[in-house]
């Protein structure tokens, strides 16, 4: 961890930031939102389409609006959507504990969803922006931030709210309230370059920007491909919890395993993050570090496939095992995979742009591979229902592996023949579209 410092040292201020920023962002968000649902199914009562429909709406709303939070962050400079975000998120979480009422409860989750469209996009333009060259580092370290945010948060907010739920909603907006202000005082503006205006001087329109970006078919191909490296990494949250339960039962060995599991998954990153960046980047072309990412990914799951084949004993030291191992070592291979391929992965998209309206390119990105992430864990979830219903158990981790497979073959295709190299720049007299 001590070299994890002295890297961070060792670039400009804002980029220093930004990594506290976000673990911060990331440990206010993560106190609060495992335990809202709880929250709202006990404490108030909801029903369970109500409780659904809240934490829907702030999905909705955040991969909704990440195009236009990309967009403004565009067009009126990095800071400005940062400390607008930050300061809605502020809002949305003081209200999501100082209310009962569905609209108002409604209006806070949208809240706390466009507010992630407005800084998410803007902060990692800006991170590209000030890091330069060192881009593939920055985004290294800036995962091991993120990282942390994500193990902290939830062991903080179960400590707040067994004393309150209100006093963790309260903890978060003023954690996001502190941030505001460190942001408005000490981050340097940022703004994007501006792009080279048409050929009679004017500035090109944002439906003009859009267009343009939807007819960049490398950057559509390459966020195509990495829908599937969104919907494996989130199984850490979906698929591997239910595998603990559905072996080894819900008692408290099912918590504890659990809680394994993103364990391992967020100190392996904090721990070798920047090691395997560094060990990848000495050795492989960014399309060949991404292939090879999801490829692991895809691996990810065969302990998993394996276990299916071993009959489950009755109880034990056996069961336990059998519960906790194949999900242990899955949710290990997940976080190589991924860090592998996050810090590539977001150089990627920044050279794809061209280096032009990197936000906006990062937002229509998070919302694309959002859309997936919420079929993928549709089609997931339907394959872990119809696995159960027909008594074939490897169905879930068979279709995991493949899809594995095949995002993996779709980059290395991609790398091959040259598409994940920046586009070639139009000429100054045509209106600029990539």
């Amino acid at each position: 961890m001590r070299g994890t410092f002295a890297q961070v040292r060792s670039y400009e201020r804002g980029v220093q930031l930004l990594m506290v920023n976000q673990f911060s962002i990331n440990l206010g968000f993560f106190m609060l939102m495992p335990y809202l649902a709880t929250h709202l199914s006990g404490t108030l009562g909801l029903a369970g389409w109500l409780v659904g429909l809240i934490l829907g709406v702030r999905n909705f709303s955040q991969q909704g609006m990440f195009l236009v939070g990309g967009t403004l962050a565009d067009r009126l400079g990095y800071k400005p959507m940062i400390i607008a975000g930050l300061v809605l998120r502020v809002v949305g979480f003081a209200t999501l504990g100082l209310v009962d009422s569905v609209p108002a409860l409604l209006a806070a989750s949208a809240a706390t969803g466009l507010a992630g469209a407005l800084f998410n996009p803007a902060v990692r333009a800006y991170l590209a922006a000030d890091a330069g060259e060192r881009r593939v580092e920055a985004f290294a370290l800036f995962n091991v931030f993120y990282q942390a945010g994500i193990l902290l948060g939830p062991l903080v907010g179960m400590l707040l709210t067994g004393v309150d739920f209100r006093v963790t909603c309260l903890a978060a907006a003023g954690i996001f309230a502190l941030l505001s202000i460190v942001q408005i005082r000490a981050l340097p503006a940022r703004r994007a370059s501006d792009p080279a205006p048409r050929a009679d001087g004017t500035r090109e329109s944002v439906l003009s920007q859009w267009r343009g970006i939807l007819t960049n078919r490398r950057f559509l191909l390459f966020s195509t491909a990495m829908i599937g490296f969104y919907v494996m990494q989130f199984q850490v949250y979906l698929s591997l919890p239910l595998e603990v339960r559905r072996v080894g039962g819900e008692g408290n060995f099912g918590i504890a395993a659990v809680a394994v599991l993103f364990a391992v998954s967020g100190l392996s990153t904090i721990l070798f993050q920047t090691r395997v960046t560094a060990w990848c980047r000495a050795r492989m072309e960014p399309g060949r570090a991404l292939a090879w990412g999801l490829l692991t990914m895809g691996v990810s799951f065969v302990p998993l496939l394996a276990a299916t084949a071993v009959p489950v004993p009755a109880g034990g030291l056996g069961l336990w095992l059998l519960a906790a191992a194949p999900p242990t070592l899955a949710a290990l291979l997940l976080a190589v995979g991924t860090m592998i391929a996050y810090p590539f992965e977001m150089d990627t998209v920044v050279r794809l742009s061209g280096d032009r309206l990197v936000a906006t390119h990062y937002g229509l990105y998070n919302t694309i591979c959002g859309i997936g992430i919420t079929l993928g864990n549709l089609l997931t979830g339907a394959a872990l229902d119809a696995a159960r219903a027909a008594g074939v158990s490897a169905l879930p981790w068979l279709a995991l592996s493949t899809l594995g497979l095949v995002c993996a073959a779709a980059l290395h295709v991609l790398h091959r023949t040259g598409r994940l190299k920046p586009p070639a720049p139009r000429a100054h007299s045509e209106p600029a579209t990539t």
